[in-house]
């Protein structure tokens, strides 16, 4: 028997018979199952670390109310954490928390920055909301979401508030 099969099959019996999953797929399927007396733990273990798919993912669990009290303020604070690392999916949240006026004030310039930002990597929610939001402002709030999206940028994402 050759030594990496070997080690493969010393570990599954270490681990009761099962392979070891990845904690964030753990904290997914709790998640989608429901279960998010598990998978809020799972998630915050991971964001704490600065994964940014997780810091994202407990923002949305703490917007919405998902095995915690809503708190929309603690939800910004996880999306910011993940859309400084330039997460996507966090940076879309962000804008839709600014456009809300959910956890923060309303700024819907600031709500396009943060799309326009998205955008770029192609995230399509980002578009979809980019161009909405355009609709609700002037061409000078434009310019000055699109200003303020560079100086994000060029800070790699580091003070955008």
């Amino acid at each position: 028997m050759n030594r990496s099969l070997a080690t493969a099959m010393t570990a599954v019996l270490l681990s009761g018979g099962m392979a070891l999953a990845d904690p964030f797929d753990d904290a997914m399927a709790a998640n989608k199952r429901g279960d998010y007396f598990t998978s809020f733990p799972l998630f915050e273990k991971l964001a704490l670390k600065g994964d940014a798919a997780a810091q994202t993912s407990l923002g949305l669990m703490l917007e919405k109310g998902q095995g915690v009290a809503p708190s929309p303020a603690e939800a910004v604070q996880w999306y910011r954490l993940a859309a400084e690392q330039g997460y996507a999916t966090a940076q879309v949240n962000l804008g839709l928390m600014y456009g809300k006026g959910l956890g923060v004030a309303q700024d819907e310039v600031r709500a396009y920055m943060w799309f326009m930002l998205a955008a770029g990597s192609g995230e399509p929610n980002a578009i979809r909301n980019r161009n909405v939001a355009a609709q609700r402002l002037t061409p000078l709030q434009i310019a000055q979401a699109l200003q303020m999206a560079r100086e994000c940028q060029r800070h790699e994402f580091r003070g955008c508030e």
